[in-house]
């Protein structure tokens, strides 16, 4: 952990509490073994690969008006093969699940606090 002056010794100690409980919750244990999953997997990670370049390649096309069918029906088809992979399936919804939980964390940490910390997030700054 990094040095936080301003931060008192039981404010580090509680604050390291919460990060070893949120590391060891359910979602977040779910996530990083998704994520292990995905790192080992070559044909996940290929055809994230593959998505990501034909996504950049149809947005270029696009922007120079030169998108054909056949580049919007190899788009299609990556995308089928990415949504029906189960070991992406598993890495995106442990992900959503996991920052789910943390807002939920954010939120009751925000009413412990008397505090919303999105409307301080939105507010504009000098």
């Amino acid at each position: 952990m990094t040095s936080h002056p301003a931060l008192s010794p039981d404010l580090l100690e509680t604050t390291d509490l919460l990060v070893r409980n949120l590391l060891a919750s359910q979602p977040f244990a779910r996530y990083h073994q998704a994520h292990s999953a995905l790192d080992r997997d070559p044909i996940a990670r290929s055809l994230l690969d593959q998505l990501a370049q034909t996504q950049a390649s149809v947005r270029k096309r696009q922007a120079d008006g030169g998108v054909t069918e056949a580049d919007l029906a190899t788009l299609r088809d990556l995308q089928g093969r990415v949504q029906s992979n189960p070991i992406i399936v598993e890495y995106v919804t442990s992900q959503q699940e996991a920052v789910k939980f943390l807002r939920e964390v954010n939120q009751e940490i925000g009413q412990l606090l008397g505090v919303n910390f999105a409307s301080l997030a939105n507010r504009a700054t000098c």
